[in-house]
C-alpha cells in the first residue's frame, strides 16, 4: 500500500527538487501525484515500499534538518553583515507600495464594515 513520504503543499519548488534529486540518488522508488486543476487532490510524494518508506522519511528528515540549519545561519549572517531587511527598512525602501497596500486594506475594510454601520442609522 501507498504511503506519503512528503507532501509538497506550500513548498518551495527548490525544496521539493532537492527532495527529489535526494530520493533518485538514494535509490528509492516514488511517484508524485499532482494537486489537479483546482488543487483539490493531495500534492505529494508516495512510495510503496514500507522498507524504502522508512529509508525514504531518514533521509528526508535528515535533509530538512541540513535545510534549516544552513537557513538559519545564512538568515544569521545577514543579519550580522545589516544585510538584512527589516519591516521598518521595507517601509522606508517602498513608501508608494506601502500607501498602495495600505489603501487597498482601508478600501476593503470600509467596504466591509459599513452595511453594518448604516443599519444602525436606520
Amino acid at each position: 500500500m501507498a504511503k506519503i513520504i512528503f507532501k509538497l503543499k506550500s513548498v518551495s519548488y527548490d525544496e521539493a527538487d532537492d527532495v527529489k534529486k535526494l530520493l533518485t540518488e538514494n535509490k528509492i522508488d516514488f511517484y508524485e501525484s499532482p494537486a489537479g486543476n483546482y488543487e483539490v487532490s493531495l500534492h505529494a510524494l508516495w512510495v510503496n515500499d514500507e522498507a524504502q518508506y522508512i529509508q525514504a522519511k531518514q533521509l528526508i528528515d535528515e535533509y530538512q534538518l541540513k535545510r534549516s540549519q544552513r537557513i538559519r545561519l545564512e538568515t544569521q549572517q545577514k543579519i550580522d553583515k545589516g544585510e538584512f531587511e527589516t519591516l521598518f527598512q521595507r517601509l522606508l525602501n517602498r513608501p508608494v507600495q506601502f500607501i498602495t497596500y495600505l489603501a487597498i486594506i482601508l478600501f476593503i475594510l470600509y467596504i466591509s464594515i459599513m452595511p453594518f454601520l448604516e443599519i444602525g442609522q436606520v
